[in-house]
């Protein structure tokens, strides 16, 4: 996958929706700006990505539970949390495009393409060098390369103090010092940067006077840490242990686009494990390990992967780092993995006037945790599959094919069974096939149109298997296997056919790599 590549975006938008995977949500009304809905092939793959966290979160961790919070909460949990003082963006806006950004995430950028001229002037070195260039050696000496890396110090320092003292002008001045202009005008007509309040509120009540004012949550984390005294007496759990949830969450993004990638209403899987203070780096690392690995087992390949350090940590956070992965818009962050510190649970026993401790009997003493926490975007990650998978493809017969090469296990249909001809018996026998596999895989069956396009139909919704179903079938009990990223076709027994299927669909082999 390039690096960049926005039509590979416009691409994949395009067949998410031609082939049922994502939909603009209310489109017969013209839509809703930055929501969509998951048609029939897109709800199949985003539940096969839930039970592919779920189960390696909850059933290959011991330590680990799950819950299920309720996505209204009491009103004082998100004072507690700090959001209703301090969940803002700093927005900026251009006078000729009219388009409003992310004033820091502009900066970024731009930290961005300087990072980049540092790798081209590498680039340019090695080929000059050959097989005698050290990296190393040159990033240290190179005059260019070294002014390069003293701006981006200098701008990180910059970016982090404007940030930390909610300095809105000095966030603006480093906007006009970096001389970022506005992608879509070109100019540098900015106008000051304000911050806006993410949270969506709504009121709670049958009658307005009564109203009490609440929040849409922003994150699911804070429904773990409310929670946190009745999962670890109830289920006996003993520190270190996790607990883990997938829930929707909404925040009110001022600039979302970018397809699935950055969304109003959206889902999120995340872990939050507590550590007795002290170890919170020791597992902070521990995870950071774990979780890659999770991602490198789906095969996207481990260059499209990489961990960014967070250099402008979160008030309450003492290490933080993102996945980022390469999407077609570059390498963006793909999930989260912060060490907390105790901040939420010591924050929720201060508010709430109740305490919020974990005895130890080993060291016969009582203490608030600290937190390990990992965050993942479910929809990020459904764009991450969906995007990797995507592929065009000119065939030795000089034709063309569309395939998603989605990991087998995640595939919204497992296998296809497709009488060859809608006759001679041969649809009752695919039927019957169909009958004996459907109860341990998702199948589909058709018997429209030539077995070519049939195959083409499925290959652009991403089914790893095809069964045809011939003459051939009706005397001996074999049947055609074809795969689907390299179309070669086996002959087999149906008998067969449940086991070779199980070892390279299930979701138990996939987590057997880990």
């Amino acid at each position: 996958m390039a690096q960049q590549d926005e039509n590979i975006l416009k691409k994949v938008v395009s067949h998410a929706k031609e082939y049922g995977f994502v939909f603009p949500s209310s489109e017969i009304y013209d839509g809703l700006g930055a929501v969509y809905d998951y048609g029939q092939n897109g709800v199949e793959l985003k539940n096969n990505i839930k039970e592919y966290w779920w189960r390696f979160m909850t059933q290959l961790h011991s330590n680990i539970v799950g819950i299920d919070a309720a996505i209204f909460m009491h009103p004082t949990t998100w004072k507690a949390s700090g959001h209703v003082d301090a969940f803002n963006d700093p927005m900026i806006d251009n006078r000729d495009s009219k388009k409003r950004y992310r004033a820091d995430v502009l900066v970024e950028d731009a930290i961005a393409r300087i990072e980049d001229k540092i790798e081209k002037e590498v680039e340019k070195a090695a080929k000059r060098f050959g097989e005698s260039f050290n990296r190393e050696m040159f990033l240290t000496t190179n005059p260019r390369v070294l002014e390069y890396q003293s701006k981006i110090s200098e701008t990180n320092v910059r970016l982090q103090h404007a940030m930390n003292a909610n300095d809105m002008a000095a966030m603006k001045q480093l906007v006009l010092d970096l001389e970022i202009t506005d992608p879509v005008s070109g100019t540098r007509n900015w106008t000051d940067v304000r911050q806006f309040n993410l949270m969506f509120s709504t009121d709670m009540g049958s009658i307005a006077e009564d109203a009490n004012k609440i929040y849409l949550r922003p994150e699911t984390a804070q429904g773990i840490f409310v929670n946190f005294l009745n999962v670890q007496k109830t289920g006996r759990m003993k520190i270190p242990f996790g607990i883990a949830q997938i829930g929707k969450a909404f925040r009110n993004e001022i600039v979302a686009r970018q397809f699935i990638f950055r969304m109003r209403e959206f889902e999120q899987m995340e872990m939050q494990f507590f550590v007795k203070p002290g170890e919170e780096l020791k597992w902070y690392e521990y995870w950071k390990e774990k979780r890659m690995r999770w991602h490198h087992a789906l095969g996207f390949g481990p260059e499209n992967y990489r961990f960014h350090d967070h250099l402008n940590l979160a008030h309450y956070a003492n290490a933080a780092c993102d996945i980022q992965f390469n999407f077609p818009m570059g390498f963006k962050e793909l999930e989260g993995i912060h060490s907390r510190t105790d901040f939420d649970l010591k924050s929720h026993e201060k508010y709430s006037g109740k305490k919020i401790q974990y005895f130890d009997p080993e060291d016969n003493q009582s203490y608030i945790p600290y937190v390990i926490e990992t965050s993942i975007g479910l929809d990020r990650m459904f764009l991450a599959t969906l995007s990797n998978a995507y592929r065009e493809e000119k065939l030795e017969d000089g034709s063309e094919r569309v395939v998603l090469s989605i990991p087998p296990a995640l595939a919204p249909q497992k296998v296809a069974i497709l009488p060859l001809v809608k006759k001679d018996g041969l649809p009752e026998k695919a039927e019957k096939i169909m009958d004996d596999l459907k109860y341990d895989f998702r199948c589909f069956y058709e018997d429209k149109d030539a077995i070519g396009k049939r195959y083409r139909r499925m290959d652009a919704i991403g089914t790893p298997f095809c069964v045809t179903v011939d003459h051939q079938t009706l005397t001996d009990d074999t049947v055609t296997l074809r795969y689907r990223d390299t179309m070669k076709q086996d002959r087999l027994k149906i008998a067969e056919l449940r086991s070779s299927l199980k070892e390279a669909c299930s979701l138990t082999s996939l987590l057997k790599r880990l």
